[in-house]
């Protein structure tokens, strides 16, 4: 779009050049002969000049009767009297040359009055640029950037583990592209087009995705640039968003994080007054509502929080379609590494299998990361190429976070971590359908872990059991039944597997309706977030009467300790298992998949219900694994 306002220091050049023409103009208009000095001497020789005028620097002599051109007056420029006679014996024509300083003078002044104007209309621009409050003209401006299709470089094909989102975006590419063939039945372009899911799944990547497979404009804001400290700015910057994409049809909206702008409305302004977040949701709203998508104008909008949205942005006919991107299962993972590995030098014939499978519930985000972090590890050990092992090797790292090996620990402390550990992964083996153990350690990493219980699922779950989600506590406990069987007291290391194995007992009693005595009622105020990760989180309080919240927290206290029953009477069967898988951890500090089942093989296993999970320990402790669900 071409600038309609230019600077005013143009309009004052222009002025005075003008005013220079004009006079110039004028001076020739009169009726006035400039002639050389010695004519103006001859004129009065001849006697043919009435009246002489003397000034500094001319000689402006009547004429008695105008000449033959018409001229009355004649001016001369005054030569020195001593150096006009000395040229009068020559019978030579002589005059006086003088520069014209007029452009000279004007630019002495103008000059620095331009300068002083430039640096004082940059200095403005820049603060404008920085900040709406320096640029009074532009402030209600959209702060949309424009990406062309060679600008945006993504495509359909680097996109990779949603393919159903694809399949529904794919739609509307169709549409931008040939609008006539798929309108031919009277259908239409859905209006909006919301994108929810939980972070790092490719959200954005989709919407420039699709403006690089229309070959379109592509305008991309955040929800919270529309915001500002001036009432009116946020709607302000709603209409010249929409009125731009409207210039660039066919063209793409996308609004990132349309949480921040589309929250739902309560019944009264905080603090009493007017609220700018509203006025700014109302006035999409209405460009919604005023939409006419025959112009070749999609609005995509990104959220990973769609529960807090205001349900009036959410209906037909404004947000037509809902596109959810979740987190990709095991063929999802596989096709996501394989797009990252390619700008990588990975080693022949690199089986990225085993890599899907260990890296359940992690998002595209998280891919990418690991794949960097694979990268760099080999790089770190001056590998020509990227193998299996950096993989997870990055994996450990993303997840468990970085190895503290320098963290010096007492002897007792190191065998009560292993002994952990062990009833960790013990528990894990010996109850049926549990998760493969795909590494145990005590190697410190993160923040506060000591060590961790790595599981590799078989499969990706979405639904369990009550038995499975027993297992599960059992799991979590088996390091503390471990402390309690061996050392005959137990140690701060279990404070976050207690944690977590609450949350999923309360869940079981208060979302899930799995106890017995309570029945199938719900006491949570309400459901989980939308985009919660794992079910173990959940209300910490519900609609319940006191007598019942006694029940609820009686029923909590039975299923944790029926779990954790369960764990020490694992462990005891399994004691001199335990023992020998312990002093083997405490030799080489970590043990892999096939070592732990060959320390393993004569376990017990117990004939329970499926599945647990994983656990850990920290110093206050944290139970560390990548296969949360």
């Amino acid at each position: 779009m071409q600038k309609k306002l230019r600077s005013p220091l143009a309009y004052v050049v222009l002025t005075v050049l003008a005013v220079v023409l004009l006079r110039e103009s004028w001076l020739r208009g009169q009726a006035i002969e400039t002639v050389p000095y010695s004519t103006f001497e001859r004129y009065l020789g001849e006697g043919l000049i009435d009246e002489v005028t003397v000034s500094e620097t001319l000689l402006s002599g009547r004429l008695k009767s105008p000449d033959s051109q018409g001229h009355e007056v004649v001016v001369a420029p005054r030569v020195e009297p001593a150096t006009a006679e000395r040229l009068s014996r020559f019978n030579v024509s002589y005059t006086r040359s003088f520069e014209s300083t007029w452009l000279r003078d004007v630019l002495m002044w103008l000059a620095p009055a331009a300068l002083m104007a430039a640096l004082w209309f940059g200095a403005m621009r820049r603060t404008a640029e920085r900040s709406d409050v320096g640029g009074l003209l532009g402030i209600g401006r959209s702060k949309a950037r424009i990406y062309m299709e060679t600008d945006t470089g993504v495509h359909f094909d680097d996109v990779a583990g949603v393919d159903e989102a694809k399949a529904e975006l794919q739609e509307i590419v169709e549409f931008l592209k040939n609008p006539k063939e798929h309108g031919r039945l009277g259908a239409r372009v859905p209006k909006g087009v919301l994108l929810m899911g939980p972070t790092g799944t490719g959200k954005t990547l989709l919407a420039r995705a699709v403006a690089g497979e229309a070959g379109v404009a592509f305008f991309s804001i955040s929800g919270s640039e529309f915001i500002e400290m001036f009432v009116g700015v946020g709607a302000a910057r709603v209409r010249d968003l929409f009125e731009r994409a409207r210039a660039h049809a066919p063209a793409i909206i996308f609004i990132d994080e349309l949480d921040a702008l589309g929250k739902a409305r309560g019944a009264f302004a905080p603090m009493g007054g007017h609220d700018e977040r509203e006025q700014t949701l109302n006035q999409l709203l209405v460009e919604l509502d005023g939409f006419d998508p025959s112009v070749g104008v999609v609005l995509l909008a990104a959220t990973n929080r769609p529960e807090i949205l205001d349900t009036a942005l959410l209906r037909a006919g404004r947000f037509d379609r809902q596109v959810l991107v979740d987190r990709p299962d095991r063929r999802g993972r596989l096709a996501i590494l394989q797009v990252h590995v390619k700008k990588i030098h990975a080693a022949p014939k690199l089986d990225l299998d085993p890599v899907a499978a260990i890296t359940v519930g992690l998002a595209g985000a998280d891919l990418a990361n690991i794949v960097n972090e694979a990268a760099l590890g080999a790089t770190r050990r001056h590998a020509d190429a990227v193998d299996l092992g950096d993989f997870t090797r990055a994996v450990e790292r993303v997840v468990a976070g970085v190895e503290r090996k320098t963290r010096v620990l007492s002897p007792r402390e190191r065998r009560v971590i292993a002994h952990h550990e062990m009833g960790h992964a013990l528990c894990a083996l010996a109850l049926p359908g549990s998760d493969t153990v795909h590494k145990v350690s005590i190697i410190a990493r993160g923040v506060g872990a000591l060590g961790y219980t790595l599981q590799r699922p078989t499969e990706d779950r979405l639904l369990l059991q009550r038995s499975e989600l027993m297992n599960r506590i059992a799991v979590l406990l088996g390091g503390r039944a471990a402390e309690q069987l061996v050392f005959g007291q137990v140690s701060t290391g279990a404070a976050d597997d207690i944690a977590r194995a609450t949350d999923i007992a309360r869940d079981m009693v208060m979302r899930h309706g799995m106890d017995d005595g309570l029945g199938c009622v719900a006491y949570a105020d309400s459901p989980a977030p939308f985009m919660a990760q794992n079910h173990g989180v959940g209300p910490s309080g519900g609609s319940a009467s006191p007598d019942t919240a006694q029940r609820i927290d009686a029923a909590v206290q039975h299923i944790v300790q029926q779990a954790f029953e369960s764990a020490l009477h694992t462990l005891q069967r399994n004691r001199a298992t335990l023992e020998r898988c312990a002093q083997a951890l405490l030799e080489h500090e970590t043990l892999d998949e096939p070592e732990i089942r060959e320390l393993c093989a004569d376990l017990q296993s117990v004939s329970d219900a499926p599945t647990p999970q994983r656990g850990g320990m920290s110093d206050d402790t944290e139970v560390v694994s990548p296969v949360s669900k």
